[in-house]
């Protein structure tokens, strides 16, 4: 169910997001509160506050720990949204009765979201807070409000020239050298041509100086400006490199939950694409702002104690061509954050096809998977297309407006020349200062275009970069050995807060002890060893390892003690010997094998042309679905866990391989905590307990012998899977 209506860009400004405020909910207010029908009338819920937009203006606002309930009410011919505050109920809006269930299912993700916030304030004396704004942070030292207080633009820059200051200020000596030299040289060609070639006398070794002089200045631009050059690509490579090593180091820090929200095209385009168009804009715009800087006042000062007059009609075209380009500054933003929501497309279809190449070529779908490519490619393509018209007509325009002025400059110019005003040598240089100042001019009018392609990256990199990991190290995180034992404390979860997987859950698991985890599609049991292993936060409750609380056990130690074998284990692109070792890093190569060997992989792997050092293939697709098990196995003995989590680690497997398998997990198991799923019920007959899970509960725990005595929900399953394989 649709929860988030899409804001336009208008609605989004309208509702006044702070930085790092997040919209979780967004629902229509499609009646006034006459009844009549409406348009952009919107309840919006974000993880501060409740607003409500209504024909352009904010009409209500209440921060969420201040409100308590907001729900639908049902009317004739529609709803009313109320909202409760210090008791009193308030009609904030109304709505059609289309959208009565969608604000019953709002009602319920407010409350889970306000006891989340009030979670966070309890907890508040384990987490840093913001000198500044006093506003908590988790994970990360820098606050991310006030941070984004200064903008993407401006926090950019001043972390470049913190981070990069030896390398910027080498580049900013090399642009003040260049900027000189442009300054000098005009007034050496004056020199030649009014002491030397419109001189009464000839002065052969004047006119040999100069054009000595002219040379040496010449060659020392050139040198200035190549050696500039490579400093400002040197830059910009470090720059995109560190951020593409910032970005995923902090990817790798985020939930499960951020990352399943987001496609893996755009999170590919963010580490890859993004960092690159910062590095041109480093490479070629920046360094070149700085020499405008410096060039501007310089040229300006000359001109008007050449001719102040003449000056001032220069002057003129400098403004209008600056305004008439930012004039499009908020259009170009625009179309290049389309062009680049559009890549993202392209480069997830891409991504999607490639992984799924064996189901589409199983189908025979390669012509329709290449026309929606193809659809999505013509779409970044109409974008570009207009994009790159845009500008291929605009300054051709605008060079020829600059052009006039060079004209009208030349002509005022000639006429001062004639009348004794001006000597031709002046003219000369008045000319080349106009040529030069005209040339920026046209280089700032181009601006706007790497800027808000700039910008437009920065602002989808500052989006992962800004976001607060759900999972962290507080400050009192503490290392801690794992025994065992785990209790579920009335734990309650939903992947979106408003859809629970699981309500008020009740379980301990006694250390050394096998858990078999059971139940229909969708009742909680991949979701309790992903809240088991660490992965999502609680919605409410808590989870405890060994009595510790695993919020306070520190990532990296608890994960270090964990093994998992899933159903469809990801073996990474490289030798079997790396695979293993990946629980391991540190372990030799006597205790690989010796993992193999329990893992019943050994044989198999000495099989293979090349042993250990045998290359797997992408996701390890040269190997049996058996053998890729067999080798997840033999990484998680390696890693020796005093937690096992299985999930339906023997599923889809043929017999023999289901036999070797079982085997290999016996080794395993014994005296490990193990949760296991299994759809096979069977599988788990050597569980201590099983825990069947209904309705978003625990159902019933027993062994196997006391739930088929019971004859509930277990023994249907049970009598249904032996139906099924012809057993009954």
């Amino acid at each position: 169910m649709n929860l988030n209506f899409s804001l336009s860009e208008e609605n989004l400004r309208l509702c006044g997001l702070e930085d790092g405020e997040e919209i979780c909910y967004c629902l229509p207010l499609d009646l006034t509160v006459d009844g009549d029908f409406q348009k952009n009338g919107y309840t919006v819920i974000t993880d501060r506050r409740i607003l409500t937009l209504e024909q352009g203006k904010r009409t209500h606002e209440l921060e969420l720990e201040r409100c308590g309930r907001v729900f639908g009410e049902s009317m004739i011919g529609g709803g009313v949204l109320i909202v409760v505050q210090d008791g009193l109920e308030q009609l904030w809006g109304r709505f059609s009765g289309k959208h009565m269930v969608r604000y019953f299912y709002m009602d319920r993700g407010v409350q889970l979201l306000k006891e989340k916030s009030s979670r966070r304030v309890v907890s508040r004396e384990y987490e840093k807070t913001c000198p500044v704004c006093g506003r908590v942070l988790r994970g990360t030292k820098v606050c991310p409000y006030c941070e984004g207080r200064k903008g993407g633009f401006v926090r950019f820059f001043a972390n470049l020239l913190k981070t990069y200051w030896k390398k910027t200020a080498a580049i900013l000596v090399l642009m003040l050298v260049s900027s000189l030299i442009s300054v000098v040289s005009p007034a050496v060609q004056r020199r030649l041509v009014d002491d030397v070639l419109t001189a009464p006398e000839r002065r052969p070794e004047q006119a040999v100086l100069c054009i000595s002089l002219m040379f040496l200045l010449g060659f020392g631009g050139v040198l200035a400006n190549v050696v500039k050059n490579y400093q400002c690509a040197k830059l910009g490579a470090r720059v995109a490199n560190d951020q593409r090593q910032k970005l995923f180091e902090k990817l790798q820090l985020l939930s499960l939950s951020y990352i399943g929200d987001r496609s893996p095209g755009m999170l590919m385009n963010r580490i890859s694409r993004d960092p690159s168009r910062i590095r041109e804009f480093v490479s070629d715009t920046f360094c070149n702002a700085f020499t405008i800087v410096i060039l501007f006042p310089c040229v300006g000062v000359y001109m008007l104690l050449l001719n102040w007059k003449l000056a001032i009609l220069a002057f003129l075209f400098v403004p209008v061509s600056v305004a008439l380009s930012m004039a499009f500054k908020n259009h170009v933003r625009r179309r290049y954050r389309l062009q680049g929501r559009k890549s993202d497309k392209v480069n997830n279809v891409l991504h999607d096809v490639l992984r799924g190449m064996e189901v589409v070529k199983t189908y025979g779908q390669e012509q329709r998977e290449s026309d929606y490519f193809s659809g999505a490619a013509d779409e970044l393509a109409k974008i570009e297309k207009y994009n790159e018209t845009f500008f291929a007509v605009f300054y051709p325009v605008l060079t020829f407006m600059l052009g006039l002025g060079t004209y009208l400059v030349t002509y005022f110019g000639g006429l001062s020349t004639l009348d004794g005003g001006m000597t031709p040598g002046q003219l000369l240089q008045f000319i080349n200062y106009a040529s030069l100042m005209y040339g920026y001019v046209g280089w700032i009018s181009n601006l706007p275009r790497s800027l808000m392609d700039m910008m437009t990256s920065v602002e989808r990199i500052s989006d992962i970069m800004d976001q607060s990991p759900d999972i962290y190290d507080h400050e009192d995180s503490v290392g801690h050995a794992v025994a065992g034992d785990v209790d579920f404390e009335k734990v309650s979860f939903g992947y979106k807060v408003y859809e629970p997987v699981l309500q008020d859950v009740d379980l301990h698991i006694r250390q050394g002890e096998m858990i078999g985890l059971v139940g229909s599609s969708g009742t909680g049991k991949s979701t309790m060893i992903n809240l088991i292993m660490h992965l999502y936060e609680t919605d409410g409750g808590r989870i405890r390892i060994d009595g510790e609380n695993v919020n306070r056990i520190r990532l990296k130690d608890y994960h270090s003690q964990i093994g998992v074998v899933l159903q469809e284990n990801f073996l990474f692109a490289g030798t079997i010997y790396n695979n293993i070792r990946f629980a391991r890093p540190e372990a030799s190569r006597e205790e690989i094998i010796r993992a193999a060997k329990m893992a019943n992989a050994h044989d198999f792997i000495c099989r293979t042309p090349d042993g250990y050092d045998t290359y797997v293939g992408e996701h390890g697709y040269n190997l049996s679905g058996g053998e890729r098990q067999r080798i997840a196995i033999a990484r998680a003995i390696l890693n020796d866990p005093r937690l096992l989590i299985l999930d339906e680690a023997t599923a889809s497997l043929d017999t023999e391989s289901e036999y070797l398998i079982q085997q290999a997990l016996k080794r395993l198991t014994a005296g490990r905590t193990t949760i296991a799923i299994a759809h096979r019920l069977s599988t788990l007959k050597d569980a201590n307990r099983l825990v069947v899970l209904d309705n978003h509960h625990i159902a019933e725990i027993g062994s196997h012998e006391e739930l088929m005595e019971k004859k509930g929900i277990y023994y249907g399953l049970v009598m249904a899977q032996l139906e099924m394989n012809g057993q009954l």
